[in-house]
Parts: structure tokens; C-alpha cells; sequence
């Protein structure tokens, strides 16, 4: 049991890191001069390819029979999948106007605005655990985001993007392990994958000036498909089984960490002790939220 849980923790720690690193490699193709519609949409037809591929393979070589998607299922996916198509556009429109160790800090605002969402779909009052946490993360938030200084210049734009990328990953995060769940992951993961595709493919349709830069594919393409399209969901949905969804929560917080590292290290961006102590503090939320501090009854 220790051994399946440590497997699960690692596989969940390996996915979150995935997603960490993407930010700064958006940052670096923008500084190439590449679009947000062509990095979007390079990584979306990147992680599409990819998983038609890991499902034909799981089809020919797997031997017991997983469930078939209806059409119903296949809908209600690609639905559900087009939160995670605006999630990336808006993200990575979040990355063109401000720091990545600020924009990763407001896509984790996913966790007082999942608790609104529980509390508007439940009808129920938020436990004392859950308010706690809330409050950490907006103390958290003030300090990360360098709210403190007087002085401080955020572009408006970035923090707009930002804050509807977190409101975006909200609904991802809620429908994702609610639609659809008899369906094999990667089929899963596809279907969603199509639905995000068909809002990212509009919005380039609508914001691409001039030829589409081709370049991007040889260059950022393969890169972030894998290690945002690809590799994580894999990861995730295979680890979150083995940890359950508290622990593993708590170990995919470490995209949060990894992404301001990224930054600091590649980008050479100014990352100061009160930002570290905030995302410290993110961190505490999550754990005082996703631990059971109830006692056990014997």
C-alpha cells in the first residue's frame, strides 16, 4: 500500500512539474516572436496527434476491453473540454503582459473560486477549513503578486487574463473528474483535448495576423504539447487513483514553486523573499484544505 501511494505521489509530483515549466517556454517563444495563437494552436494539434496515437496503441495492444465512448460521452467531453482550451488561451495571453511568477499566482486563485463554486452548486456553507484556507491564499496573493508596494506597476491586461484563466481551470478542474469517468483516461484526455482544440482554432482564427509562422512547430510546438497536453494528464489521472484526491492535491501544488523557479532561472526574473513567503503560504492553504483533520473514531 506504502509503495502504491509513493508511486502515486511521484507520478502526480511529475505532472504538476510538467505543467510548471510551460509558462517560461511561452515566454521565450513570444520573445521569438511567436503569437499566442500560433504557441496555442501548435500545442494543441501537437497534443491532439499524440493522443490518437496513445489511443490506437491502447486499443491494439491492450488486452482487456475498456468502455466504448458513446456519442453522448464524446459531446459531453468536448464540452467540458472547451474550459481547458480557454484556460491555455487565456493563460498565455496572462504571460504576454505580465511576470510568470505573477501569473501563476493568479491561476492558482482555482482554489478560493472552487470553494465559491461548491458553495453556489451545494447550497451549502464552506467549512471553517475551507474559509481558513481561502484567507491564506488571498494573504498569500497580496504578498506573491508584490501588492505591498506602493509603486508597483501590474498591466491591467495580465491580471484580467489571468484571473479569467483561473476562473477557466475552475470549471476544468470540477468537470474533469465528473464526465464521463467509465471512459479510459486517454480517451478521456482526447475527447477534451478536441473540445479545448475547437476554441483555441476560433480564437486563432480571429486574432492571427498574417501567415501562420510555421516555425513554431519545429521550435516550441512539440515541447509544450508534451509537457502541457500530453504528459500531465497522463500522469495525473494515473497518479490521483494511488494518492487520492487529498494528498494529491497537496503534491500538485508543486506546479506553483516549480513555475516561479522556472522564471527565476531561465527568464531571470526578480523574485523576492515576501513572493517566496506567499507562495509559501498558497502551498498552507492547500494542505490545511485537502488534509482530514478529523478525528478517527474507535
Amino acid at each position: 500500500m506504502r509503495n502504491n501511494i509513493l508511486k502515486g505521489v511521484l507520478l502526480v509530483a511529475l505532472g504538476a512539474t510538467s505543467y510548471g515549466m510551460l509558462a517560461t517556454f511561452v515566454k521565450l517563444a513570444y520573445k521569438d516572436g511567436f503569437t499566442t495563437a500560433e504557441v496555442t494552436s501548435s500545442q494543441f494539434i501537437y497534443g491532439i496527434l499524440g493522443l490518437l496515437l496513445i489511443n490506437l496503441f491502447q486499443k491494439i495492444f491492450k488486452k482487456e476491453k475498456t468502455k466504448t465512448a458513446t456519442s453522448k460521452n464524446v459531446f459531453q467531453l468536448m464540452i467540458a473540454g472547451t474550459s481547458l482550451g480557454m484556460t491555455s488561451v487565456f493563460y498565455y495571453l496572462c504571460v504576454r503582459y505580465i511576470d510568470v511568477s505573477i501569473a501563476i499566482v493568479l491561476l492558482m486563485q482555482t482554489v478560493w473560486m472552487g470553494v465559491l463554486l461548491e458553495w453556489f452548486l451545494d447550497k451549502k456553507l464552506p467549512s471553517k477549513q475551507k474559509i481558513i484556507s481561502v484567507i491564506i491564499v488571498l494573504l498569500g496573493t497580496f504578498l506573491a503578486t508584490k501588492l505591498y508596494e506602493f509603486n508597483l506597476k501590474l498591466d491591467w491586461k495580465g491580471v484580467f487574463w489571468g484571473i479569467l484563466a483561473a476562473a477557466s481551470f475552475t470549471t476544468t478542474m470540477f468537470t474533469a473528474n465528473k464526465v464521463a469517468i467509465e471512459i479510459s483516461s486517454a480517451g478521456r484526455s482526447l475527447y477534451m483535448l478536441l473540445g479545448g482544440g475547437v476554441i483555441v482554432f476560433i480564437f486563432s482564427a480571429f486574432t492571427q495576423v498574417g501567415a501562420l509562422n510555421f516555425d513554431i512547430f519545429k521550435n516550441y510546438g512539440l515541447f509544450l504539447a508534451l509537457f502541457g497536453t500530453i504528459i500531465p494528464p497522463i500522469l495525473l489521472n494515473a497518479g490521483f487513483p494511488k494518492t487520492g484526491l487529498g494528498l494529491g492535491s497537496i503534491v500538485a501544488s508543486l506546479e506553483l514553486p516549480v513555475s516561479v523557479l522556472m522564471a527565476f532561472l531561465i527568464l531571470n526574473e526578480k523574485v523576492v523573499i515576501w513572493q517566496w513567503s506567499g507562495i509559501a503560504l498558497i502551498i498552507l492553504a492547500i494542505v490545511i484544505m485537502n488534509l482530514n483533520f478529523s478525528k478517527k473514531k474507535h
